[in-house]
C-alpha cells in the first residue's frame, strides 16, 4: 500500500481530546510546527509560518497520549499523512491530519520520565504530579 509517512517536530497546541468509543479508544490534538532558519544578513534565527496538524491516535496510543501530553509540550509525531478537502458554506477548506503511529517528547528540548504500561490499564497513564527539576529541588533545601 502506498502511504505518505511523515515525522513532525513541534508543540502540542491543544489538549488531548480522549474518547472511549464503541470501536475503541481514540484521541486527537492539534500540533503546531514552526520552521526556523538562520538569517545570514541579520545574524539571527527567524521563525517561518506556523502550520497546524490534527493528530489522531487509536487504541493504547490514544490512552497513553491522554495521560502523557499537555499543551505546549515539545513533541515528535510519526504517522500517516491524510489531506482532506471539504466545502463549508460555499468555501473550500483543506485539513491536514496525521494518523499517529508513534508519539514522543522531543528530548532535544527537555527530559522525560518513561513509565511502561502493563496490559491495557488506563489508570497507569493517568496524569501524575511531575517531579520538580533538580534546580528547583536544590533551591528548596
Amino acid at each position: 500500500m502506498n502511504e505518505t509517512l511523515v515525522t513532525l517536530v513541534g508543540n502540542a497546541a491543544t489538549a488531548v481530546d480522549f474518547r472511549d468509543a464503541a470501536t475503541g479508544p481514540t484521541a486527537r490534538f492539534r500540533m503546531a510546527v514552526t520552521p526556523r532558519r538562520w538569517d545570514r544578513e541579520q545574524q539571527i534565527w527567524t521563525d517561518g509560518r506556523t502550520s497546524f496538524y490534527t493528530v489522531w491516535a487509536r487504541r493504547s496510543l490514544a490512552a497513553n497520549l491522554a495521560g502523557s501530553v499537555s499543551v505546549g509540550e515539545p513533541l515528535v509525531v510519526h504517522g500517516r499523512l491524510k489531506v482532506r478537502e471539504e466545502e463549508r458554506d460555499g468555501v473550500w477548506k483543506t485539513s491536514v491530519d496525521v494518523e499517529a503511529v508513534a508519539v514522543g517528547h522531543d528530548l532535544t528540548r527537555g527530559t522525560a520520565a518513561f513509565r511502561r504500561v502493563a496490559g491495557a490499564d488506563p489508570t497507569l497513564t493517568a496524569p501524575t504530579h511531575r517531579q520538580k527539576p533538580a534546580t528547583e529541588m536544590a533551591s528548596m533545601s
